[in-house]
């Protein structure tokens, strides 16, 4: 009985180490990119390349918000940009209105846009598909007419905080934090709030949200069957969504600086959606390569005085190839990729050799 006691123990321990081994080679694996993120890039790259990156790490978080509105729960949502414009407002009117630290003004700003998005997903519980995919665009459409109206504030009264004065030289740019008034203390930042917003994500992954959106993406009568109380979920993945979306707006009104003239057009929902499904739109590694896709690739084309049209091009391709062979994206379909590669090598030497 001993014997067969011990042996239950050290099986007990063999499968516990198997299933701890991934998580601590994952566990490296972030800590190591977030290493050279934070001090190998900015040693290596110029000014204008290190803002860029600033860019991608803010709109990986924008696609994060995809990535749990779909990815997670089933909703297709098109209003990502403009929640990310009303954050990016938000933050703008904040800062010239108040004295708020930078990292207060970032939450709250995530508050608001988190209490707009919510209202926005609160007609759009009943739809689904096509319709709630719609319907989203035309929320977003209507975000970018007011907008267009109104303007970015720049230092005036009243709710929108924009006067039409004809001298505005002093007038000074949306504050950073102390901690980060260059462009790379900035980008360090950046990237460091945006790792939160992650792992802010994956705690719900991990927990009791995660479980009940997996359940409603899969079937939504097996999940009211099972007790799961669709419409608080709901409700919660758009309050997600729109909280990070709207950190990350306050972090680009920051990385701009002045947005008098900065637009959001409704149809970079449509392309912020396009990336998100070639990167993979079932992971948060996904949103970190559509944040590439989105900022990186126009500026290394526009780099080598190539057209940004062409971009339309490779994101149609892209989505092409994504919908034929790659349904996960590529963070899904590269590592089986270089598996079967890395195989057929081996079999080559092996034939080689022998």
């Amino acid at each position: 009985m001993a014997t067969a006691h011990a042996g239950e123990k050290q099986e007990g321990a063999r499968r516990r180490l198997s299933v701890e081994r991934p998580d601590l080679i994952r566990g490296l694996v972030i800590a190591a990119l977030l290493a050279i993120a934070l001090l190998v890039l900015p040693a290596t790259l110029g000014s204008d390349w290190i803002k860029t990156l600033t860019s991608v790490a803010i709109y990986s978080v924008v696609a994060a918000g995809l990535v749990v509105l779909y990815g997670r729960v089933g909703m297709i949502s098109l209003g990502q940009i403009a929640l990310l414009a009303i954050g990016t407002w938000t933050a703008t009117r904040l800062s010239f209105a108040t004295d708020l630290p930078f990292p207060v003004l970032i939450l709250v700003t995530g508050a608001i846009t988190c209490v707009i998005g919510v209202l926005i997903g609160l007609p759009a519980l009943r739809l689904s598909g096509l319709y709630l995919a719609l319907i989203t665009l035309m929320a977003a459409g209507a975000v970018n007419v007011v907008l267009t109206t109104i303007n970015f504030p720049n230092g005036g009264g009243g709710f929108t905080g924009r006067t039409d004065a004809p001298n505005l030289s002093g007038l000074k740019p949306v504050a950073r934090p102390d901690v980060a008034g260059s462009d790379v203390a900035y980008y360090r930042y950046t990237v460091v709030v945006c790792a939160l917003m992650f792992l802010l994500a994956l705690v719900h992954f991990a927990a009791k949200p995660g479980r009940a959106w997996a359940v409603i993406r899969q079937s939504e009568p097996a999940a009211l069957a099972g007790g799961v109380n669709i419409t608080l979920y709901k409700l919660w993945a758009f309050a997600l969504a729109s909280f990070i979306t709207g950190v990350a707006g306050g972090l680009l009104a920051a990385n701009v600086g002045s947005l008098f003239n900065y637009s959001f057009p409704t149809r970079e929902n449509i392309v912020l959606l396009a990336v998100v499904l070639m990167g993979g739109i079932y992971s948060l590694w996904g949103a970190v390569v559509a944040g590439l896709f989105y900022r990186y690739l126009p500026a290394l084309l526009d780099s080598w005085g190539l057209p940004a049209d062409l971009l339309t091009i490779l994101f149609g391709v892209g989505v092409l190839q994504v919908l034929l062979t790659a349904p996960a994206g590529i963070v899904d379909q590269l590592p089986k990729d270089v598996a079967r590669l890395g195989r057929l090598i081996k079999r080559t030497v092996s034939r080689g050799t022998g």
